[in-house]
């Protein structure tokens, strides 16, 4: 990245000291303020260790009183709540887009902003303009510094933050994304696949907060699944766990961005949807698209979206097909895990309830009943969202674990 004259100063990272201070700072995260003796009572701690405990967090900086909570009888007892100067940082790199949001120690979206990027044009210009954006927002909100930065990426991520064969991130090849990321910003910094973020988003704020066990499928220019299992986020022996964009789906199939043919994204993603989207234009099945090739010399998602719901049946069709394909590997995800919904985001706008049902079909239809009695699919409501409150998830996870 160019020199900004920025002084970069790595904060002393201000954590819980020990695993019953984590549990209480993760309690208060996930369901907001809470009496010292909801906090005692939910944590099974005796009052003078509960007190000694919360005292060490006031003194550190984590945690403050929010006044007196309701009356259970006798003396009202504190109400407690994390600490105002804790702010979660998040960043969201799409294919050609990136979005940063700062959060509160609950992982509420306090202020967002974001623009279109060229991320194929490498890392450095795109992480010197999220830090920029990200600047920006903490001078708008009066924020002192960040207790952390989660960053999502559109391709695999190593245990150390490093992007790694990023096919959607050419330039990005080894390239130390959490160190840049902690040196400009001075605070620790954790980055991870967008799968994988949007699953924590999706645990911590939508319907994915009330199960254990529950697959999330982003759809999109790139496809992914984040694997959540006992209430806990699956990564897998190397970080590699819910790759699923690359699985062959067909022998003779359209070639993929990674080189092979028939992966499930090369039929599935948004390009597979633009290039049946042409190759229906151009023979003619879809007059509706054929019109707009012809008018603006390419088509888009959005073009095929419109079709779609417009009635077209070509454009139905082909948004269908994608579907098939997408429920054919879910039903085998669907058997091997057992999760107890599956979630599915990132769907282009007008077509989510044409995908939903055609997935639906194919996982109830082909799997066990036994795996799918009980079992939901349904589309996320948290549409962006749940990449930014994923990526301050992530960061939060780091830094409220006991040092």
């Amino acid at each position: 990245m160019e020199d900004s004259g920025r002084e970069v100063i790595v904060m002393t990272l201000v954590r819980p000291e020990n695993p019953q201070q984590a549990r209480m700072v993760r309690l208060l995260r996930d369901d907001g303020p809470r009496s010292r003796v909801e906090l005692g009572d939910t944590l099974g701690l005796s009052r003078s260790t509960l007190t000694t405990e919360l005292d060490r967090l006031v003194t550190r900086g984590l945690v403050e009183t929010a006044g007196l909570a309701a009356s259970r009888g006798g003396r009202r007892s504190s109400l407690l709540r994390l600490a105002a100067g804790v702010r979660f940082a998040g960043v969201v790199v799409a294919a050609d887009r990136i979005t940063v949001a700062v959060t509160d120690g609950e992982l509420n979206v306090l202020a967002e902003t974001g623009e279109p990027a060229d991320v194929r044009g490498g890392p450095e210009p795109v992480i010197g303009r999220a830090v920029d954006l990200l600047d920006k927002l903490r001078a708008e909100l009066g924020v002192a510094e960040f207790t952390g930065v989660g960053v999502a990426l559109p391709g695999p991520v190593d245990g150390d933050g490093t992007s790694i064969a990023p096919a959607a991130l050419p330039g990005w090849q080894r390239f130390p994304v959490r160190d840049a990321f902690a040196t400009e910003l001075g605070c620790p910094a954790l980055v991870d696949n967008d799968a994988n973020v949007l699953a924590l988003g999706e645990q911590h704020a939508g319907i994915g907060r009330t199960f254990d066990d529950f697959l999330y499928l982003k759809l999109g220019t790139a496809i992914g699944c984040g694997l959540v299992l006992g209430g806990t986020l699956y990564r897998g022996a190397t970080s590699s766990a819910g790759d699923i964009a690359h699985l062959p789906i067909g022998e003779d199939g359209p070639t993929c961005v990674c080189g092979e043919v028939g992966c499930l994204e090369a039929y599935s993603g948004d390009a597979g949807l633009v290039r049946a989207a042409l190759a229906a234009a151009r023979s003619g099945r879809s007059s509706a698209l054929s019109a707009r090739l012809t008018t603006a010399g390419t088509l888009t998602v959005p073009d095929v979206a419109a079709a779609a719901t417009a009635g077209d049946p070509a454009a139905q069709e082909l948004v269908r097909d994608a579907a098939r394909r997408l429920g054919r590997v879910l039903v085998g995800l669907v058997s091997f895990f057992n999760p107890g919904i599956v979630v599915i985001g990132g769907a282009p706008d007008g077509l989510g309830h044409i995908l939903l049902s055609e997935i639906r079909g194919v996982v109830y239809r082909r799997s066990a009943p036994q795996a799918t009695g009980t079992m939901p699919v349904v589309l996320s409501d948290l549409a962006e969202r749940a990449g930014l409150v994923g990526t301050a998830r992530l960061a939060s996870e780091h830094v409220f674990t006991s040092g």
